[in-house]
């Protein structure tokens, strides 16, 4: 029996620590300090269980998320989903290849600008002529860079005491700037551009096995899914470390000197060396630079595979360019569409945390889709979700929901 290889669920855990995500985890440090360390473990098993059930569903299914969506629902909800998860997409790849540029600033005196063109091209570059097994192994690469986050942490001298309780206490303020920023959190932590792309990275991973026919592809016996929940419960935990620590790191820097506010990526890094260092700051725009290498392919990939599955193009990273040439024409519309959003005006921090925000708002639907679509016997046969499963994904699901009811209502206080 052959196995999925391992790592697939670091790439996600590292997809997740995004730019934008940085930029969230960031600005909460700055804004709130230790106090907000404890949504850290409490977003860890949520992560898991979402990341998890994407899956499952992509390996028992034999299919991308839209795919079985579109087997199972009406048009009009699924062309709704697609909206809603185009929007994020392009919105925080976007945004992190805005980051991207601020954060390569730091380290070299050039324009932002001028860097975001040549970005985009090697992030088209790998993803256009570089073959699936080729992009696994360089994303799992590109994921170790996130270290430097743990790293910056310690640099800044943190006072323990103070972590320790803002870890272990949870304390909820019902603000709009609280609100927003638990919302944002929890939109790019929960993200739905990783559903989409978990579901279909197991679907690429049985072609690479050489399962390229449908039916080759549906099932999956219990030692694979055990396989899988362990990988994804390491590359969640390793994602969760990282948010953690980065988190941290503007907590005992930024937010105890009384710098509440984070208006760009080279803010963030700027702001850290007077505290904690030169390195820490360098440490802080590295990480930031690696990662967005990995999560913009993973959005605008994702998109692709959403809107070609929605309307029948043959798609998938295992194909080459003249073969699904829909699903490489999507990938680059949407990539140099998010490109351009960095030529506008848009400060990239601020972009950054709106994007989480945004999809905060996007991700309940899916994850809704997503739980019914488990729970149904003509979808999954014996692998139904079990009781635990439930319970943590229908929590998820409601905190998700419930944060989101929190800000709108502060917009109207």
């Amino acid at each position: 029996m052959k196995l999925r290889a391992l790592g697939l669920g670091l790439i996600t855990g590292a997809a997740d620590d995004d730019p934008s995500a940085v930029g969230t985890y960031a600005s909460a440090g700055a804004a709130l300090g230790p106090a907000f360390l404890w949504t850290a473990p409490v977003t860890f098993p949520m992560m898991v269980t979402v990341v998890y059930l994407s899956a499952k569903l992509g390996q028992v299914a034999g299919k991308g998320l839209f795919e079985v969506i579109r087997d199972h629902y009406p048009k009009w909800l699924l062309q709704t989903a697609l909206i809603g998860v185009l929007l994020g997409n392009v919105i925080e790849a976007g945004a992190d290849i805005g980051g991207m540029s601020a954060a390569i600033a730091v380290l070299i005196p050039v324009s932002p600008a001028a860097i975001a063109l040549p970005i985009t091209a090697a992030i088209l570059g790998l993803q256009v002529w570089g073959s699936y097994t080729l992009i696994r192994n360089v994303f799992r690469w590109l994921a170790l860079a996130l270290l430097a986050y743990v790293a910056a942490a310690f640099m800044a001298r943190p006072d323990w005491s103070a972590v320790l309780t803002g870890t272990l206490v949870p304390r909820i303020r019902f603000d709009r700037e609280f609100l927003s920023l638990l919302v944002a959190v929890i939109g790019t932590t929960l993200s739905a551009y990783l559903y989409t792309w978990q579901s279909n990275e197991e679907v690429e991973e049985e072609i690479a096995m050489g399962r390229r026919r449908l039916s080759d592809r549906r099932g999956a016996t219990e030692a694979e899914l055990r396989h899988t929940r362990w990988d994804i419960v390491s590359g969640m935990f390793f994602s969760n470390v990282v948010m953690y620590f980065i988190i941290l790191s503007t907590a005992s820097t930024l937010y105890a000197a009384g710098h509440h506010e984070v208006n760009s990526a080279a803010d963030a890094a700027r702001a850290l060396q007077p505290f904690a260092g030169r390195a820490a700051g360098a440490l802080f725009a590295i990480g930031l630079v690696a990662v967005g290498f990995l999560a913009v392919p993973v959005m605008t990939t994702g998109a692709a595979y959403d809107l070609c599955q929605t309307v029948g193009w043959k798609h998938g990273l295992h194909a080459r360019p003249r073969e699904a040439r829909g699903f490489y024409g999507v990938i680059v519309a949407i990539t140099l569409i998010a490109m351009s959003m960095n030529f506008v005006g848009i400060n990239p921090m601020k972009a950054l945390v709106f994007a989480g925000v945004v999809q905060g708002f996007s991700t309940p639907p899916l994850l809704l889709l997503i739980m019914l679509l488990t729970n149904r016997a003509d979808v999954m046969g014996e692998r139904v979700n079990g009781r635990v499963v439930n319970t943590l994904g229908w929590i998820t699901f409601a905190a998700i929901v419930a944060a989101t009811v929190g800000l709108v209502w502060t917009w109207f206080q």
